[in-house]
């Protein structure tokens, strides 16, 4: 016991996946009982661990409609599972460390550089202060915002709880919501569509490229990465919403007679919302497959490093696009603004794209023979699930118990990430003191 109690402590990456398996066992445990339900009754233990993996993997997919099947205590403990997963289980195990003025040890400031995904310790609690601090005044405006709506249609208590839960739902990029139809009933509403907008993209973003934002107050002083983070995350919301706003903009489209300005906000939405969400403001069952086709790259490409989103993460994509444009004109190394990329880092990207077209392959071959849905309905959920997006087309709730537990693992490891879940059980590289000849091999 003493032995796995080490190789726990000293491993950070297993540490994150343990850590997750075992509030997603909870939380799934507590969701099952019948006093979290409207109805009384338990929720059956797939549906209930399903749940609590979609909240604290922060994605949104539910095998039950969140406003109908859950009261306001289910609500709550759901809330609670995002806000952990958003911000991930180190980071509330050194908030209790902090209120109770314990000392945080070399171990405990490991972890918390691994969740947050940044390189160094330096610095580190300073980070960790900040993230919480801005995360909660990010989550507090957008709940006072949100506020001014909710509360004259639903009032002044139940208008306040919505605001809050949506909020913290927005931000930490989860798409659970309590209006029983996600943002469909307020597709129209600017004030409700750009608030959740922004803190999607906010929450999106990632904590070290904010806290640069917020630092450095020039974009010309930023670092390489936010940058990239920047420029891949605008270039993507745009282009989404353009590509969208064309296929949905014609006759049999889902924006089609709601106006100029309204079809392209719900364009924009849904651009932003696919990459890391999965709140919706149109009828995801009812888009055109070109439609579904583009937002499955758009939820497979993700959000940014170090943030709440899922997906590939915009850095992997911009670094794979910048070393395929390198490649194309011949250049020996990748640059970009006036620095080169670590062969290392392109390597590691190539990597993670890899193994997330294979996983994600895999469970959509397995669906395609335990699931009676089409392959591009299944696609969709399943990269939704892996991205931790939780878009839906509407099969989410109907999937066999096969399907389900699937689903369960693939927000699990599209949450820990397959190259954290690699490392944390011991499947790293070792020192190799020879160097072998170079192998020709004729490519492409």
């Amino acid at each position: 016991m003493e032995k796995l109690s080490y190789k726990i402590s000293s491993n950070p990456p297993l540490y994150l996946t343990i850590g997750f398996m075992v509030l997603i066992l909870i939380g799934g445990f507590i969701l099952s009982l019948p006093i979290f339900t409207k109805s009384g009754k338990p929720t059956p233990l797939v549906d209930s661990i399903f749940v609590a993996a979609s909240a604290s993997c922060v994605t949104g997919l539910t095998t039950v409609n969140t406003f109908e099947h859950w009261n306001t205590y289910g609500h709550i403990v759901i809330i609670l599972l995002i806000q952990i997963g958003g911000l991930g289980v180190m980071t509330l195990a050194t908030l209790f460390s902090l209120i109770l003025r314990k000392k945080i040890g070399l171990k405990s400031r490991k972890i918390l550089k691994e969740q947050l995904n940044i390189d160094t310790l330096k610095g580190i609690m300073k980070l960790f202060k900040y993230v919480l601090t801005f995360t909660f005044i990010v989550e507090g405006i957008g709940a006072m915002i949100l506020a001014t709506r909710f509360i004259p249609i639903y009032g002044r208590l139940r208008g306040i709880w919505y605001a809050i839960f949506h909020s913290i739902s927005a931000f930490c990029n989860a798409g659970f919501d309590l209006t029983g139809d996600s943002m469909y009933p307020f597709r129209n509403d600017l004030v409700i569509n750009f608030t959740i907008m922004a803190l999607i993209v906010i929450g999106g973003l990632g904590f070290m490229v904010t806290a640069e934002i917020l630092k450095k107050k020039s974009l010309k002083k930023l670092s390489v990465h936010a940058k990239l983070v920047l420029i891949v995350s605008l270039s993507l919301i745009v282009v989404g919403s353009l590509v969208f706003f064309f296929i949905e903009n014609q006759p049999g489209g889902v924006v089609y007679n709601e106006g100029f300005l309204n079809s392209l906000v719900q364009s924009t939405f849904q651009s932003i919302s696919a990459r890391t969400a999965g709140f919706y403001s149109v009828k995801h069952d009812k888009i055109k497959d070109a439609s579904a086709l583009f937002l499955i790259i758009l939820m497979a490409i993700g959000g940014s490093p170090g943030s709440t989103a899922g997906g590939i993460k915009t850095t992997t994509f911009g670094v794979l696009i910048l070393s395929t444009i390198s490649i194309i004109k011949n250049e020996d190394e990748v640059v970009v603004f006036n620095k080169h990329i670590d062969p290392k880092t392109i390597r590691k990207a190539l990597a993670i794209i890899m193994v997330y077209i294979g996983l994600i392959f895999i469970v959509i071959f397995l669906l395609s023979i335990t699931e009676n849905f089409s392959v591009i309905d299944i696609s969709y959920e399943v990269t939704s699930a892996f991205a931790t997006v939780g878009a839906s087309r509407g099969i989410t709730g109907h999937l066999t118990s096969i399907g389900k537990i699937l689903l369960t693992l693939s927000m699990y490891l599209g949450r820990i990430g397959p190259i954290t879940m690699a490392y944390s059980f011991g499947l790293k590289s070792k020192t190799k003191y020879i160097r072998y000849p170079e192998a020709n091999i004729s490519i492409g």
